[in-house]
Order: structure tokens, then sequence, then C-alpha cells
């Protein structure tokens, strides 16, 4: 039985789950080139034309959302698009189980055989409070599910066990499972901060990044209350179902309209002389009390479902420090942190859980634990193809091709110039992992700075490392960690190393790493080794192949139009053991 799901929504995403086994996940705008593409079409199509597909499981926050559906019969624009084209296709809606297809995706990744699962995130699923049919319908309210904890057992628990949720206005609702109230929650709280410091309201990870500058500010309001751990209404003004915004209004203190030029551009972005105290001190803040609440969401879990194994999921799942955080906070709990836990991972857990749902009789055998995020569509390329691109596209006298060693393309980063790679299938989730990535020389006191620039990126913004497994342990702090394979945690830099690697240590001494064997991915592991050869430090800067605000590239084309575009000079393919270069010009980057 083939099951594929889909998430209408922003991180729109397809995922197909053969016969029990992930098979492949492709987030939408590495197709459509469009940045958080919500309408996974390409994706849904490109999966059904390669793989047999028995069920469609549409995925989202509703159960049919309007802006997916035709105007003309009001059809889901999904259900349409099976029924013309794939009409032997089963469809199931997964829209009112937002949450639950996080839970099930960090659950089914875990190979855990029982755990509590923890979701912290923006907002999930409408339901319709209180669900009595004796309550008249003007008295009911729409709530978004913003925190929730299942109970899950292998294969086909995931139950509800305690949920939290976020709306406009409504009732205390005083269930032993619900709380609900019209107040802010933690990422909407986060999302709020974020928004105020002049970012997009899903760019949290750039708050992440300025965090570690602040320190604890007195001038700055509680931003929660201790009783409820709801943003306080005093500092933050709901705009639900979606947003809340800091109300600067009502302190001086907060006020950041001289922050912003006649455009609308936040001014310390680019230049770090204008960024304020209150700026830093603010990311600071908002980063310490999420943590903190989110400790306690954690011992909450504990205490309702006596579980040891911890599995979180959510949008909050991408904060790397509170990650780190947990482990020194709870060293007696087995802590696992979905790595594609923002909302295009849902797809996996929905497919897996509707798989196991409909397999009651005969389960499959065999746990399938996340153990790869190698899970893009499958490229044939060979030098041919790239060839006849070249050709094609006329780029005979721009794009020089040599061959080249993995000794080679590790002294051109020595040297200090910037080297993409492509190979292999694409990452899943939003962490390049050595397949698209862009590699750089750690040791560099400049290479932050350089690399921002380049890329278009924000000064403060930090870069991960890639580093061979076994010396991990050697120069970071892993906290109990075996490995870190897929960059959920930012760890302390050892004191023996944190002077030799400063263009991926942190202002508080911790890198975000991703450790790497040979078995996980053969070819960076190589690149990598030659490196630690020529400089004795076993790891290599990375960051994602791509420029700031477009998705990561997905195939060759994508590659070299971006080398095309940018400041970026060479791109290294170690399956064709091919380097490409294409040197900038001014007249090239305009």
């Amino acid at each position: 039985m083939n099951v594929l799901a889909i998430n209408p929504g922003h991180n729109g995403s397809a995922a197909l789950v053969a016969d029990g086994k992930l098979e492949v996940y492709i987030e939408e705008e590495r197709m459509s080139r469009q940045k958080r593409d919500g309408n996974p079409f390409k994706a849904m199509i490109w999966i059904m034309n390669q793989y047999r597909v028995d069920t469609l499981v549409i995925c989202g926050t509703g159960s049919e959302p309007e802006h997916h559906s035709l105007p003309w019969t009001g059809e889901n624009s999904y259900h349409a698009l099976v029924r013309k084209f794939y009409p032997h296709v089963n469809v199931i809606s997964f829209g009112s189980y937002h949450h639950q297809g996080h839970a099930a995706a960090a659950f089914y990744g875990s190979g855990f055989d029982s755990a509590a699962a923890l979701i912290v995130d923006g907002c999930g699923s409408m339901h319709n409070l209180p669900n009595d049919d004796e309550v008249p319908e003007d008295r009911k309210f729409s709530f978004l599910e913003t925190e929730s904890i299942y109970k899950c057992e292998w294969p086909h628990t995931i139950d509800e066990v305690w949920k939290r949720y976020g709306g406009n206005s409504g009732p205390r609702i005083d269930e032993s499972h619900l709380d609900t109230d019209a107040a802010i929650t933690t990422v909407k709280a986060y999302e709020a901060v974020s928004e105020w410091l002049g970012f997009g309201p899903i760019e949290a990870g750039k708050t992440m990044g300025l965090a570690p500058y602040g320190r604890r500010d007195e001038k700055i309001p509680d931003l929660f209350m201790e009783e409820t751990l709801r943003g306080d209404k005093n500092v933050f003004l709901p705009m639900y179902p979606r947003t809340a915004y800091i109300d600067s209004s009502r302190y001086k203190y907060l006020d950041n309209r001289s922050d912003i030029d006649e455009n609308g551009n936040t001014l310390w972005h680019k230049d770090k002389s204008k960024i304020r105290d209150v700026h830093k001190n603010m990311a600071w803040k908002i980063q310490n009390d999420t943590q903190e609440i989110m400790c306690k969401f954690i011992e909450k879990a504990v205490d309702m479902t006596g579980e040891k194994n911890i599995v979180i999921s959510g949008g909050y799942g991408l904060n790397v420090i509170a990650n780190a955080y947990y482990k020194e906070r709870f060293p007696e709990l087995n802590i696992y942190v979905d790595p594609i836990c923002h909302d295009g991972g849902i797809v996996i857990g929905a497919a897996k859980y509707v798989t196991h749902q409909m397999d009651k009789e005969q389960t499959i055998e065999g746990k399938d634990p996340l153990n790869s995020l190698y899970l893009g569509p499958k490229h044939e390329y060979n030098f041919d193809y790239v060839d006849n691109y070249i050709k094609v596209n006329k780029l005979e006298d721009t794009v020089e091709i040599t061959e080249t060693t993995d000794a080679e393309v590790a002294q051109l980063i020595k040297d200090r110039n910037i080297v993409s790679i492509f190979h292999g299938r694409s990452e899943a989730g939003p962490r390049a992992l050595g397949n698209r990535s862009i590699l750089y020389d750690p040791t560099d006191p400049n290479g932050k700075d350089f690399v921002n620039t380049v890329k278009g990126r924000e000064w403060f913004r930090p870069f991960a490392a890639s580093i061979l497994k076994e010396h991990a342990k050697d120069w970071f702090d892993m906290k109990g960690l075996k490995e870190t394979p897929y960059m959920m945690y930012a760890l302390e830099v050892s004191d023996e190393h944190i002077g030799e690697i400063p263009a991926v240590t942190h202002v508080d001494g911790t890198c975000r790493i991703q450790t790497v064997s040979k078995l996980d991915n053969p070819p960076y592991y190589a690149l990598i080794k030659e490196f630690h050869k020529l400089t004795g430090v076993p790891l290599l800067f990375n960051t994602s192949f791509n420029l700031g605000g477009e998705p990561l590239v997905e195939t060759i084309d994508d590659a070299i139009y971006t080398l095309r575009k940018s400041k970026l000079e060479y791109l290294y393919m170690p399956e064709l053991g091919k380097l490409f270069k294409v040197p900038n010009t001014e007249e090239d980057n305009g």
C-alpha cells in the first residue's frame, strides 16, 4: 500500500510512504522556485507520475481550505485533480489533525516503542469549542490548536492527552484535557518579537541568531504571565487567528519607529552600528522565556503520560538553542526532536499514521525510524546532461568545467574560496547537509561576515559546521549525544578548540553542527577528510546552497543559475569528479 500525503499551506510539501517506508519527501518551493510556496501541485504530480499511489492524504489546518477550492464548483482543487487524472486513487482529508500529524512524524521517526509527543506550534487545525450539540451555535467559538501532548504507542496509537488553543474570544474550558484562552501562545509571542525586530513572522530563526548578543534587561517588561504561561496582553496585541504584535505604544523603551527608514527597511539589519541594546536584549528575552516555558511543557508531558521518551515537533522544534538546553535540563529523559518539525513535515506523519490505521489487521512489520534526510527526488545526472545544458543555454564562454579531486577542492577551500557542492538527492527540511551546501574555511576570522555578505544575509546570523563524526566529542560538548546528523543542536565549542574555528563559532561560543559519517554521506565525508588532512581541522563551514530569500537549489540547472547570478564561483559535483567555475563580473552580479 502506497500513501501520498500533501500539505497545502506555507511549507507546502509532499511525502510518499510505500509499504510503511518513507520513500520520498519534496517541498514545493524546491520545485516551483517560489519561497514558501503553499500549493504543492508540482510535488504531488511528480510523485504520482513516478510511483504507484493508492491513497492521497490532504493535510493543512482545515478540512477543505477555501483557497484551495474551485470557484465554479466549490470542489477542492486537489480532489478535482485526482478525480480527473488519477481516478483510482482514494482521497482522505487530514486537515483537522494538524498536530496529530506532527506527533506521528516525530514518534515514527524516533524509533521509540512508546513516547509522549509534545507539539508547540504557531497554530494547527481550527476546531469549534465547546464540542457539544446542546451548546447554541452562537456560543461556539473557533480556536486554533497551539500546544498539544499525545500519548504514542507503536504501531497505531497517537492519542490526544492535553491541548491548548488560541482564539479571538471565548471562554476558558475547564475540561481535563483542554485549555483555551484568548491570549498569546508561545510561538505567536516569538513571532511577534520577530516582527517587532523587522523580520517576517515566520523568520524566527533570525531572532534566535540575534539572541546570544543580548542580555537580561530590566527595562523590558515581563512578556509572559507566570500563572498561565500565556503572552501578557499588556505587551502583545492578539490579532487572531494567526498573528500578534508588540504594543510598543505602552512602553517608550520598545518604540522602534526611529529604526525604520523611509522605505520601511530596518536600518540595523545591514548596518550593525545602528543596532540598539533593546533589539539584542529583546531577542535574548524571548529566547530565554520561551525555552523555559518549553521545559514546563516537557515536565507536563512526563507527568501526564509517565513517559521518559519525549518527542518534540511543531515550529518551535527548529530552535537549536532550546534543543541543546533541554539536554542539560533533562539528562534523565530520552528527547528526540523531529528534524522536519515545521509544517512541511506533517505529511510524513500523516502518511505513516494513515498507513498504520488502514493496515490494522495486518500491521506492516518493522519500524522505519528516520535515518536519513536525503529524501528529495532522484535526479539522474551525467556529464552528457550537464554538457548539453551548457550548450543549450549558450554558456560555453561563461562556465569553465575541469576534472578535479576531493584533495584539490579541499585546497580551494583552505585557500578561502567559497565552494558550493551538489550531488545525490536533496535534503528534506530546512537544513543543508552536504548535498546542496555552500562550503568555506571555518578558520577564517572574517568568514562569517564574508559569506553573509555574499549570500545577502544579515550581519549577525551564524553558520553551521559539518564535522567528521568520530571527532565531534573532541571539538564540542555533545551533551550526551553520540551524533547529531541533522543540525538540531547548538553545542558549545570545547575550550581546547574555541579559538580555532571563528567562522562557525557564534558570539556565545556555540555552533550548530552536523556529524557526518562515511555511511551517512560518503562523498561529503571524503571531502571533509581531505580538508582535515590539509589543516588538522576535521570540519567544514556549511550553509545552504541558496541566496538570501530563495529556496535551496534542487536541480543542477538551479545550481548553475545561482552561481551565475551571485558572487559564488565554484561548484563541485563529486559524483562526476567535475569542478564548475563561473568567473563573476560586476555585470554578471548586477
